[in-house]
């Protein structure tokens, strides 16, 4: 009897490499922090087997090999002994440099972008994100173009033997590209039309919306999940979740009861350093949902070695989407149940006399209730402080609008008239516009409506 042959598909071994300059590098990180950070990023992509590690140090880069012969040597002789078949390089490698590499150790190589590229392709869910990916992928292809077969080349251009070279194979691979980045670009634009859409909905429902964002890994989706009760993908894993995730849910009140104030809470994509220029353009309609935030919650894994570069990485992106300075945000100081017991009270007692900083564990729920109470605390002051008196007059079958204004909170009392129900409202000017887009009278009036009349199943404000 022949013997089964497994069809399973064997994991590619991996080896990675993260270059250090020593003195003359720029980055903010320790080399030995950096190449973790690229070993977590190896097995967040599927299906790789890590054989081997190192830092490789550099006294400045080889423009045709990036390494120098010597270190070519070595690194090779290791990659043949742990039988590699992938070797990714913590940094940018040129296009020439990539192909002279994979033919001098006879390996595949990816550098940090095409780690990072080929990690988003797999993760990404949803039309746009996968749409987002496709075009970033393409653009960082377009870059890595090497002429490589100079018998793809059209050797003559026009008629008879004295025309010039013709298009080569590059350019028409390159055309080649364009015309699909192109394609992609269109299909983008209907999906952002839809998620246009999408916010100006939300625009008519009167709740803020507090943004999660951070570094990746720093328990984001987490904290997500604890708060609401939802069940997004959260793994200890970098960029565990790609595609943004909404809930709406009711934050507490003074007694604890479930009367608290109303938001809408999101998850986005986890930031890293140097993270490629090619998905920062890629996703920043995904992340416009940051831009629409009325409180932004900073995560940070305040066990990592390296929080404050984590950090200061993560001010840097924000910056680069447009997000102004003055945008009211919180620190969420996460993941303190990995800290000993002196340091995390430390810590405690820190956040407590620190305006705008929460120590909690979105694991174990420390001190979570502190800060669903300094969300509620910010958001008062910065939507509720210029509050005005107003009233409207609906009619009596208007029960639509009337349970809006309820459930935004703003009626402060109501009464019976004879041309239909008159609400004293206490609301700001964001409610009033939420309101009256939700309604659809935020257009004039006609001039045959009478001003001291209620529209038709509408309302008008009260003189």
């Amino acid at each position: 009897m022949a013997e089964l042959t497994s069809t399973e598909i064997k994991p590619t071994r991996a080896y990675v490499i993260h270059p250090d300059l020593g003195r003359a590098r720029t980055q903010r990180r320790e080399p030995e922090h950096s190449l973790a950070e690229a070993v977590a990023l190896a097995h967040a992509l599927p299906g790789i087997e890590l054989v081997g590690q190192e830092v490789a140090n550099l006294r400045e880069p080889n423009p045709g090999k990036l390494f120098g012969k010597g270190k070519l040597a070595e690194i090779g002789e290791r990659l043949e002994q742990a039988e590699a078949e992938l070797v990714l390089v913590d940094g940018p490698v040129t296009p020439v440099q990539q192909r002279n590499l994979e033919k001098e150790w006879g390996v595949k190589l990816l550098d940090r972008t095409g780690l990072i590229l080929e990690i988003f392709a797999d993760r990404a869910r949803t039309r746009e994100g996968v749409l987002q990916v496709e075009l970033a992928a393409l653009s960082y292809q377009r870059t890595r173009l090497v002429r490589a077969w100079t018998h793809l080349e059209r050797q003559r251009g026009g008629l008879g033997f004295v025309g010039g070279p013709g298009e080569t194979q590059i350019e028409a691979d390159r055309r080649a590209i364009d015309e699909q980045m192109t394609r992609l670009r269109r299909q983008l634009e209907r999906v952002v039309k839809t998620r246009t859409l999408h916010r100006a909905a939300r625009a008519k429902v009167p709740y803020p919306i507090v943004a999660l964002v951070g570094y990746t890994n720093a328990g984001k989706s987490t904290l997500f999940n604890r708060m609401t009760g939802a069940d997004v993908f959260a793994k200890d894993m970098l960029f565990a979740t790609l595609d943004p995730t909404m809930r709406a849910i009711r934050l507490p009140d003074a007694a604890g009861g479930s009367s608290g104030r109303k938001i809408i809470l999101s998850d986005t994509v986890g930031f890293i350093s140097d993270l490629p220029t090619e998905l920062v353009a890629a996703f920043r309609a995904t992340l416009e949902e940051v831009l629409e935030a009325d409180l932004i919650l900073h995560v940070r894994d305040i066990s990592h070695p390296e929080t404050e570069e984590q950090a200061n990485d993560v001010a840097e992106i924000l910056d680069s989407l447009g997000v102004d300075d003055d945008v009211a945000a919180i620190e969420v100081w996460n993941k303190i149940d990995a800290l000993g017991a002196d340091t995390r009270a430390a810590l405690r007692r820190t956040d407590a006399r620190t305006e705008g900083v929460q120590a909690v564990s979105a694991l174990s729920g420390e001190g979570l209730e502190d800060l669903v109470a300094a969300i509620d605390h910010r958001l008062g002051q910065v939507l509720d402080e210029h509050r005005m008196e107003d009233q409207v007059v609906m009619d009596f079958a208007d029960g639509r609008s009337r349970a809006w204004l309820h459930e935004a909170g703003v009626v402060e009392r109501e009464e019976t008239g004879e041309d239909g129900l008159r609400l004293h409202l206490r609301w700001t000017a964001r409610q009033k516009g939420a309101f009256e887009a939700f309604n659809g009278t935020a257009a004039e009036p006609d001039e045959d409506d009478e001003p001291d009349q209620p529209r038709s199943g509408g309302w008008h404000p009260a003189d």
